[in-house]
């Protein structure tokens, strides 16, 4: 018995990760992919940015003892 994998190469359209809508799309689905992995990673870097920022006005804020 083979790999789902490889039953998918063979029949890419019984694959709903290759449907945009509900259209048999592979490459629009590959650049929906994409598009949303790079938000992804913009959300990363800006959550990064944000708790830095945080930290700084804590910081600038903190009582002294």
């Amino acid at each position: 018995m083979g790999e789902w994998s490889d039953y998918f190469e063979d029949f890419p359209e019984e694959n709903s990760a290759n449907y945009v809508e509900s259209t048999f799309d592979p490459e629009g689905a590959e650049r929906l992919r994409q598009q949303g992995a790079k938000v992804a990673s913009n959300v990363v870097s800006d959550q990064r940015n944000l708790d830095a920022e945080i930290q700084r006005i804590v910081k600038l804020h903190k009582q002294p003892k």
